[in-house]
């Protein structure tokens, strides 16, 4: 008997998490100045639904950055950021938004191949016949849009790598909130060099009410590991950000690619 309540404890301490500190550590880490640089990308001048998407996460990022843990800046061109001023920033939020011409399109480019971080939504990513730049899809890792849904509607996702650092607080599956969901011809998952991190649940085909997606392989959130980038699919109407969990979902990719700057980790200083 004494034998069996010894090892009834012993269980009982190993499922207890461990939440032990170094002797003499503080818990928190505050900052005593920015840790970082963003700059958000949208254009107004977008359909009314990407627009209300985009004002809508940038009252929400701005909300993350109150006392000063760090720098928002906001554009609607990217023509006055040539890559010395892109270099400054350690993450570029797309929100909707691509560079237009070729001289922002070098600097972009530039940029990325440097080791800048890049957050994109939805348009942000768009590419079809008359786009004309190829080396968006080696970027994305993808081939052009392919078909869509419509109207929005909430979908069934799936966490396809439940242990990265973007969707391990995140539940196995969860409904998304209504948007307009893009399928990719070749799909990323395809090229190696892409992780797929979250897709629609084949349980939502046919997927659509008069535009409708039989089947497909439907991813919404990737990485392509040649770069410090993750596009979300997600951006199109005014429910983005009604659900904490895609709001956790944002925060985590956000957080993700700051924290692989190539000047280190600003969370750890």
């Amino acid at each position: 008997m004494r034998k069996l309540m010894l090892l009834l404890l012993l269980a009982t301490f190993l499922c207890v998490p461990s939440y032990a500190q170094q002797e003499g550590e503080y818990a928190a880490n505050y900052a005593t100045a920015p840790r970082f640089k963003a700059l958000f990308y949208w254009e107004p001048g977008a359909e009314e639904a990407h627009v209300q998407f985009d004002k809508q996460a940038i009252e929400f990022f701005h909300k993350l950055s109150y006392g000063n843990g760090w720098i928002m800046d906001v554009t609607t061109s990217l023509a006055d950021y040539p890559y010395e001023r892109l270099s400054e920033y350690s993450i570029v939020v797309s929100l909707n938004a691509a560079p237009a011409d070729k001289a922002q399109r070098e600097a972009f480019e530039k940029y990325m191949e440097n080791g800048g971080g890049w957050m994109g939504f939805h348009a942000s990513a768009y590419n079809d016949r008359n786009t004309h730049w190829p080396w968006l899809n080696r970027f994305l890792g993808c081939g052009q849009f392919y078909c869509n849904n419509w109207p929005p509607q909430p979908a069934l996702v799936e966490c396809d790598q439940p242990q990265h650092e973007v969707t391990r607080t995140l539940p196995m599956q969860f409904v998304a909130p209504p948007s307009e969901f893009y399928q990719w011809q070749p799909s990323p998952r395809k090229n190696s060099d892409v992780e797929v991190l979250v897709s629609i649940s084949p349980k939502m085909y046919p997927f659509g009410l008069k535009d409708v997606v039989k089947f497909g392989d439907f991813p919404i959130v990737w990485t392509n590991k040649s770069y410090r980038m993750i596009y979300l699919n997600m951006g199109h109407g005014d429910e983005g950000f009604i659900d904490a969990t895609q709001q956790l979902l944002f925060v985590n990719a956000f957080r993700w690619v700051v924290s692989r700057d190539p000047k280190g980790d600003p969370f750890k200083k």
